[in-house]
């Protein structure tokens, strides 16, 4: 028997007496893990300069490399968001849809978890904190597999939570972690019907493919964000350059960053010129249609290229973005529906009726009015983490949180009634 098996056993066996385990005792667990990941933040952080400096010496991406770094701003933001996870109402046991039928019977639903949830991701460390602390939180076991390039963090942090866990009354074997970086373990995870009863890629659009095409178990995929912001004729242009500076520069390695900026012909002459003055400073290399060069092309300190038919629907995951003049919100539409991954989309407008319009029309995970695409994320909308962020329809939507990791059962109460 293989790790992975083995591993995925021992969290099934955990995960029925998980599923009965008191609010308190999950509470009082996670509450525990986010104290022991900062004060054992050291152990964390020394096991990340390992990864670190292997990947540097690879020659990782440098989107790649920022999203394996851990320090203790980040650290101290896990533990936030582990207590955060503890401070939400326990989904498990909830009754809803309750009624009474004409015969008596009264029919309604209870809140359940899912079992085992399985993950394979890569890079980013702090996955294995928001999926372990929503799991327990929502009375599943986990199953992680993260990549090579950060098993030395991943590691340490798996000792931290399982060690908090358990001292806390989590049933031993739980929280798994798979120590083999062996390619074969994932194939082999894909296939685990019967153990793992839902599967959450996190990584780039080739993992999130591959696991998608190649699985035999439920698959939640998502996480590619080709993310676009529309700046509408009425925009408040000041507005507007704070919008869409926040979208592309604040964290531009993630995947709810802006890639495409689209805007309207009538403000375009003035305000393009503002919001590339404003993305001069952060070094964003602006890769533009026609009109957008046209209009830009006298002003100083810009980083220009013409825009290319592969500019459009990427995610660049850099201070690069795509930038397109359009001569309608019917234009703007028609471009995000054809270029959109499902995740982010935005449009900055003062007028209703062209808002409600953009919400009816554009088919994403999430959509925005006059806000940034970087607040698509479990913690921002009080989620306290997320599992991941789905960009599929079923059975859940954008970022995944407790509810989402729950299913339920029909319960029925009578009085001794038997079918005609």
């Amino acid at each position: 028997m293989g790790e992975a098996e083995a591993k995925g056993l021992a969290a099934k066996e955990a995960s029925r007496r998980l599923a009965h385990l008191s609010s308190d005792v999950k509470n009082r667990a996670l509450l525990a893990i986010a104290d022991n990941l900062v004060s054992r933040q050291q152990e964390i952080l020394w096991a990340n300069e390992r990864d670190r400096a292997e990947a540097e010496a690879s020659d990782m991406a440098p989107a790649m490399l920022d999203r394996l770094l851990l320090d203790a701003d980040r650290i101290a933001g896990m533990a936030q968001d582990v207590r955060s996870v503890a401070a939400l109402p326990d989904p498990v046991g909830e009754v809803f849809d309750m009624r009474t039928l004409p015969n008596g019977l009264q029919v309604g639903k209870r809140r359940v978890p899912l079992g085992v949830i399985g993950s394979v991701y890569e890079s980013r460390p702090n996955v294995t904190v928001d999926i372990s602390s929503l799991c327990l939180k929502s009375g599943n076991a986990v199953l992680l597999r993260g990549g090579k390039e950060a098993i030395n963090s991943n590691l340490a942090l798996a000792r931290v939570l399982q060690e908090a866990a358990y001292a806390a009354g989590v049933p031993e074997g739980a929280v798994q972690m798979v120590e083999s970086t062996d390619r074969a373990v994932v194939d082999h995870m894909l296939k685990m019907s019967g153990v793992i009863d839902l599967l959450v890629p996190r990584g780039g659009a080739e993992l999130v493919r591959y696991v998608a095409s190649n699985a035999s178990v439920p698959v939640v995929a998502g996480g590619v964000g080709v993310c676009h912001t529309y700046v509408d004729r009425s925009a408040d242009l000041e507005k507007a350059v704070a919008i869409v500076y926040n979208a592309k520069v604040q964290r531009p390695t993630v995947c709810n960053a802006l890639d495409t900026l689209l805007v309207h012909a009538d403000i375009a002459a003035r305000y393009l010129p503002l919001i590339g003055r404003e993305w001069a400073k952060a070094g964003v290399e602006m890769h533009c249609d026609e009109a957008a060069l046209q209009i830009l092309s006298d002003v100083p300190s810009l980083v220009l290229t013409p825009a290319s038919e592969q500019d459009w629907g990427k995610e660049f995951l850099a201070l690069v973005a795509a930038v397109k003049v359009v001569g309608s919100p019917d234009e703007a539409i028609e471009h995000i529906q054809r270029y959109s991954s499902g995740h982010s989309e935005a449009i900055v407008t003062e007028d209703y009726s062209v808002a409600l319009r953009f919400l009816d029309e554009i088919d994403a995970a999430c959509v925005y009015v006059n806000a940034s695409t970087r607040f698509t994320d479990g913690s921002q909308f009080g989620l306290g983490a997320e599992v991941g962020i789905s960009t599929q329809k079923l059975h859940a939507r954008g970022p995944l949180g407790l509810r989402e990791l729950t299913s339920y059962k029909w319960i029925i109460f009578g009085s001794g009634q038997v079918r005609p």
